[in-house]
């Protein structure tokens, strides 16, 4: 490991700073609809399986990876299979820059809407005023805000920047999201809330699409297939327990999914906007839970605030590992300065959302094809990379590692299981993503 290469100071600011990587916008309603749609309870089961059988498995390989190489996605994967799996490396480096991209104008949205909560409150027709601020100068102008914040927050560095903001921003998420949750237990009406997140329908379980629901969910709510997880593990020293490490990232971020969850429904319910909830994840968070919060008088704006900040809290952390990502990538294959490269590389990705900022369409085509489609075949990769390519992995994750192991069943998990898994829901990436273009082109050619 070179010597002037950072490291994390504690255990726990590298905890928490994956945490917040893998918390993001998508844990605070994308887990809990999809578990109210898909037989409540059955869900989670299937969930927390698919977590066991293929979310673990691939972010130990990517932790593993990282720590062993101490380098960033291109040349660690260089470093242990040679120059022909370069391209894996540029495929995540390329995930990070284009989901940043967009990801950074939803965040934009949360952080108008935290700020404006306290200023003015909220607007009595919430439909009307999200298409106001969704799109065009508004949705640009804060996108911009908040790509600042994040290279703010990188050009700091590891220790001075990643790792404090982690420190401060990941138990200010968790305090946030179970005292909203307390306060949500008090409405009446919020246990028809928790009837239709848990509803239990086991003959869910056998279902083939809930399955797959499951594992999507499974493996994107960890923040996996983009090289974020290994450039994080990549400032390790070599007596970290990575598969503890792991479980715990893995139980943090269904912790806090799981509890958004126990904010949004009870609300909905309370307030009998539950004919409102459809499969817009964006209409949900931006059009839903603000009627709530107008309906809440003065209250509301405060918890609107709150829950609004959670999203910022939880949007930012993880847009910071995203930024890192290219910004580590950048240092070791180009020589930058860290400053120097979070600055010249987040201006590039700002850009680059500016698309994305005035369009909606634009916005879903790229959360499909760099959000999902790549994710899914990096993540592929990387089970088989860590599975048939790498030397001596198991060695390298078993460095530092006590207690109760399961080695024994990681690797043939990334041989087998994560591969056919993954292989089944990249077919239906494909096809989504292809309907994803289709409606794009369809879209334009009507404006026409």
């Amino acid at each position: 490991m070179s010597n002037s290469r950072e490291n994390w100071s504690s255990g726990l600011g590298f905890t928490l700073a994956a945490v917040g990587s893998a918390v993001g916008l998508g844990n605070m309603w994308r887990f809990s609809y999809m578990a109210a749609e898909n037989g409540g309870a059955a869900f989670v089961v299937l969930y927390m399986l698919m977590t066991a059988l293929v979310g673990l498995p691939v972010m130990l390989a990517e932790l593993t990876l990282g720590r062993g190489s101490a380098r960033s996605p291109i040349q660690a994967l260089v470093h242990y299979g040679g120059p022909r799996w370069r391209p894996l490396g540029i495929l995540f480096v390329l995930s990070g820059f284009l989901i940043l991209a967009y990801y950074s104008v939803i965040a934009g949205w949360t952080l108008r809407y935290a700020v404006e909560a306290l200023v003015t409150g909220f607007p009595a027709n919430a439909g009307e005023y999200f298409d106001q601020v969704s799109t065009g100068l508004p949705a640009l102008l804060w996108h911009l805000v908040f790509m600042a914040a994040t290279i703010v927050v990188v050009s700091g560095g590891v220790n001075r920047g990643i790792e404090r903001t982690a420190l401060v921003l990941m138990p200010l998420l968790g305090v946030i999201v179970i005292g909203l949750a307390v306060y949500a237990a008090t409405l009446e009406g919020a246990s028809q809330g928790y009837a239709y997140y848990f509803k239990p329908d086991f003959r869910e379980v056998l279902s083939f699409s809930v399955l797959k629901d499951a594992a999507g969910q499974a493996f994107f709510s960890l923040s996996l297939g983009m090289g974020a997880i290994l450039t994080y593990a990549s400032y390790l020293s070599r007596d970290h327990d990575l598969p503890r490490e792991a479980v715990l990232i893995a139980v943090s971020d269904f912790g806090v999914a799981l509890m958004a969850g126990l904010v949004v429904f009870p609300m909905i319910f309370a307030f009998g906007l539950q004919a409102d909830v459809g499969a817009s994840t964006i209409g949900a968070l931006f059009i839903t839970l603000p009627k709530a919060f107008a309906s809440m008088g003065d209250v509301g704006v405060v918890v609107g605030a709150l829950f609004f900040l959670a999203l910022v809290v939880g949007g930012l952390t993880s847009a910071i590992s995203l930024l890192e990502v290219v910004v580590a990538t950048v240092m070791d294959g180009l020589g930058f300065e860290r400053i120097r490269a979070a600055w010249v590389f987040g201006l590039l990705i700002a850009l680059l959302g500016v698309p994305a900022a005035l369009s909606l369409d634009v916005l879903g085509l790229m959360d499909q094809i760099a959000g999902t489609l790549f994710l899914i075949l990096g993540g592929l990769a990387m089970a088989l990379f860590v599975g048939f390519v790498m030397p001596d992995p198991l060695d390298e994750a078993a460095m530092g590692a006590s207690g109760l192991r399961w080695f024994f069943l990681w690797r043939g998990l990334l041989r087998w299981v994560v591969p056919a898994v993954l292989g089944l829901v990249l077919v239906f990436a494909c096809m989504d993503t292809w309907k994803a273009i289709f409606d794009v082109v369809e879209s334009m050619q009507g404006a026409d």
